[in-house]
Order: C-alpha cells, then structure tokens, then sequence
C-alpha cells in the first residue's frame, strides 16, 4: 500500500458534491486564471479573484479566460483582502497567486485578522516519482527556516494527519538528517533522536517513526543494506521530515527539476487550507495543489 497518486486525487475531487470557494491572492496571472478555470469546469471550486481588476482582467484577456462567472475583489494587497474573505466566510480556501510568500505569510500570520491556530505552519508537499512509483509527503518545504524541537513535533503531526487524510493510516516516517548517528556537533540528529524516542513513548501514535535517518537510508533499501542498518521505516518512507527549509528546498527543488515526477502543495496549521506553491510553477502543479487540499484538509459535502 502507498499513498495515492494525482490520478486518484484527481478523481476524487471530480467525485465531490458542490464546489468550494476559494479566494487566489494575487490572480493577475494566466497560470493562475488558467487552474481556477480549469478547477471550476470540473466543478472543484469557485473562485473570487483577489487582486487590482485591470491586470486581473488583462491578464485573462491575453488568456482568452472567461472571467464572468468569478467574483472579482479589487486590492491593491491581495494577501490580506484575500485573507480577509476567508476570516469573513466569503471563501473556504486560500491560494497563493501572484504574491511573494512573505506577504501572504504577514496576512496569514497577522495576530489581530490572519489565521493563525496557535499551530506551527508548514508546508506538506506530495512528490510523485512516476518512473519508479514512489509517492511520498516532504515538509517543511517552504515557511519555517530553522525549526525548534517543538515547532518539528508540530509539523510531524501535520505530515502524518495529511498521510491519513490521503487515506493512509499508518504512515512510515524518516526524521532525517545528515547522518544516522546522533552527534552533538549536528543537533539535527539530536532533534530526531528526541522526536524518535518521544514515538517509542507513545507521542504520535499511529505512525511508523525512525530516525535519524539520511536521505539514501529513507528512500533505498539497498543503501541499508550496505550500511547494515534495517527498520521498518529504512527504504520505505511515506514521509520525510526535514531538519530545516535549506535542506527541504534543495531536495524538493532538485527533484523537480531532475526526475520524471508530479508534484503539489498545501500550508497546514492555517485555520483554512492553503494552496501553496512557487509563483514559477505551472498550471498543473497548481491543480495538483488544489486536489491535494480537497482531499486532504476540506471534507466533503453531506
């Protein structure tokens, strides 16, 4: 058994009854107009489109775009007009556009009108190894640059409520690291080490836990072999937690730029779903985002 695919995402959000809003901060940009179409044709979603009107307009215009069934809202700050759907019940999800991510991070983290849970944030991304028929879940991939022992546990628990919501009850996690033996001169190890001995405790309950871990011993059971190391987690990870948002990024960046893959995004820890990418990335990684968030975070309408 391993996670689902984005075939089957896609096929469960086609399922769905009723479409759920969703406010785009910053939806001056085909790839942009382009998923919110495409999504609100399969019947995913309706979207209010955050940001000035004429470039909004202008930009589906050189798109060739019909805008007319979307609620347009005119901001010259799309993250936090677009927030402030979500606060006011207007939209049920929240997406990133044509916004730099410290600004939709200032309107999602605003004390007084953001939508802050007391939860750390982080970034779940699903990666999808077509060629070798991997799926697994990565974080923190984009918000927290150096993370707390406490704030790693927090986002522990998001990737494993994300593996079940995806259907997968028991998902094996590798807390990795740059070395599988704990050291002083890389705490890293000594923060897996803790969150792993915490899992033995009973903390995170459900899952499959190991680490420290690098990467190799994560991803291949050939590697354990030859480092004599074995685990139920060892070759066979549904989930990566990362040390910190340097290592994250590289790895993620490297995979999607060098191997046969499909991949998306969300923010967990926000009071709504965050469809969360790059603003380089493509029409169909933002759909992929999208389908992720509905099965994952949103249930479906009774």
């Amino acid at each position: 058994m391993q996670l689902p695919g984005f075939d089957e995402l896609f096929a469960a959000a086609d399922a769905r009854n009723g479409r759920l809003t969703i406010a785009a901060a910053g939806a001056a940009d085909p790839t942009v107009l382009e998923a919110l179409a495409c999504a609100h044709k399969r019947g995913w979603v309706q979207p209010i489109l955050v940001g000035p009107i004429a470039a909004i307009e202008s930009s589906a215009a050189a798109a060739k775009i019909d805008i007319a069934p979307f609620r347009v809202v005119d901001a010259c700050e799309p993250a936090a007009t677009a927030v402030a759907e979500v606060r006011a019940g207007r939209a049920q999800i929240l997406m990133k556009g044509q916004v730099d991510t410290p600004a939709l991070m200032r309107a999602v983290l605003d004390p007084d009108w953001g939508l802050r849970t007391g939860r750390t944030i982080s970034q779940v991304v699903l990666m999808q190894i077509d060629d070798q028929n991997r799926r697994f879940l990565l974080a923190d991939t984009g918000v927290t640059i150096e993370p707390t022992l406490a704030q790693k546990a927090e986002i522990l628990e998001s990737l494993i409520a994300v593996a079940r919501c995806l259907g997968f009850a028991a998902p094996r996690v590798a807390l990795l690291a740059a070395t599988e033996k704990p050291t002083e001169s890389m705490p890293d190890t000594l923060d897996s080490a803790e969150l792993a001995r915490r899992h033995r405790d009973g903390q995170f309950a459900g899952a499959i836990i190991q680490g420290p871990l690098s990467f190799d011993l994560a991803y291949s059971g050939g590697a354990g072999v030859k480092k004599q190391i074995g685990g139920e987690v060892v070759g066979a990870a549904d989930a990566l937690l990362f040390p910190n948002l340097v290592a994250a990024n590289l790895t993620v960046k490297a995979m999607m730029y060098t191997a046969q893959c499909r991949f998306g995004g969300i923010l967990c820890g926000a009071a709504c779903p965050v469809v969360f990418m790059s603003r380089a990335d493509s029409v169909q990684t933002r759909l992929n985002s999208l389908a992720i968030a509905l099965k994952a975070i949103v249930p479906a309408p009774s």
